[in-house]
């Protein structure tokens, strides 16, 4: 990568990954933000609507269909599901990079995806070739991709806090991983609906998605790929029930695995310390400490602590990040980073918000 700046564009620069994504890259040292994509506010100053933005950001927002994408270098869609793929093929043939923050590209399985998005996936070819964006898995192969899926937030934690154990084939599969996470009222969208009124969701707490939600087959085929590479006859089996916490941004998921006999033998925390130690952004705690949301506020941190449970053979993992971060942009811009052969964490260095 040359000293050059790159080019880069937000298509759905209005919600809530659209504003961090701006936030982020309006301070990145080796961007030029170029077009900011938006049907319903075409024309209005992105400072009007975002005043955290103003002396920051100096673009409006365009209509898309005005919007030359082709001239940028990498193209963030921070959209609702079905548009990125809907413009990928276009993107691609004139040679720009894509990152969709959206699922279109998550699900390697064209089935799947119409399944649980009920919808049809209408670029199968790009969709083959997208290289899913969990960094501290997969950097190599995002290093030479064209299309990046970045992963959702609730899965972030999911695999990262389990990936160590996956990795080394320490999970006994005979009962099921079962994973606890919840959510601050962001994750939800930045749209007027009745559940995430201050009034519904304040001073209150909820399940939702029990019985099947969006992000478990995109967490259970992560899973599985993990658990394949070590142990192919592994049968995983996966519970995840995700809740509503009445706060705006956070996440912190607490997972319980059943331990191999393998892993009995093993210094778990020695495990994730050095399966982690080169990891900028992932923060494997003290034995015996438990992460809070708010350590990770407003950065691209995400934290892990381990806590054995003896008696029982099961080890209960609690991650927490920014479910806006870490959880979605930050991840988006650590991606670009590595695509473009940048430092990854290239304007990212952001330290937690406390209080």
């Amino acid at each position: 990568m040359t000293d050059k700046k790159l080019k880069v564009g937000i298509v759905g620069g209005t919600g809530y990954t659209g504003v961090e994504l701006l936030r982020l890259l309006s301070i990145h040292p080796n961007v030029t933000l170029t077009a900011i994509t938006s049907r319903g506010e075409a024309g209005l100053p992105v400072a009007d609507m975002f005043p955290s933005l103003r002396g920051y950001v100096d673009l409006a927002f365009s209509d898309p269909a005005k919007s030359n994408l082709s001239d940028c270098d990498v193209v963030f869609f921070a959209t609702p599901h079905g548009v990125a793929m809907s413009q990928a093929q276009t993107l691609l043939d004139a040679n720009v990079k894509i990152i969709d923050l959206a699922a279109d590209f998550r699900l390697q399985d064209k089935a799947v995806f119409e399944k649980w998005y009920k919808m049809a996936h209408s670029c199968p070819e790009v969709l083959s070739k997208a290289v899913y964006g969990l960094p501290e898995l997969y950097r190599k192969q995002i290093k030479s991709a064209q299309v990046i899926g970045n992963p959702g937030c609730y899965p972030t934690t999911v695999l990262l806090g389990l990936a160590p154990l996956l990795e080394q084939g320490l999970i006994d599969f005979s009962a099921p991983i079962v994973a606890d996470s919840k959510s601050g009222v962001s994750g939800a969208g930045r749209k007027a609906e009745v559940a995430t009124l201050f009034a519904e969701s304040s001073d209150n707490m909820k399940a939702y998605g029990v019985s099947g939600h969006r992000h478990h087959p995109e967490i259970h085929a992560q899973l599985t790929q993990l658990a394949g590479n070590n142990q192919a006859d592994a049968d995983v089996q996966f519970i995840f029930v995700p809740h509503l916490i009445p706060m705006i941004r956070g996440m912190l998921s607490t997972i319980y695995v059943k331990l191999s006999e393998k892993a009995k033998t093993i210094d778990l925390q020695a495990l994730f310390e050095q399966r982690y130690q080169h990891e900028r952004f992932v923060d494997v705690l003290p034995a015996g400490t438990l992460p809070e949301t708010r350590s990770v506020r407003g950065s691209n941190q995400i934290r892990i602590a381990l806590h054995k449970q003896a008696e029982t053979g099961y080890l209960t993992l609690v991650v927490v990040q920014d479910n806006l971060v870490k959880g979605a942009a930050g991840q988006a811009v650590q991606n670009m980073n590595i695509m473009f052969s940048l430092a990854e964490n290239t304007g990212l260095e952001v330290v937690p918000l406390l209080p």
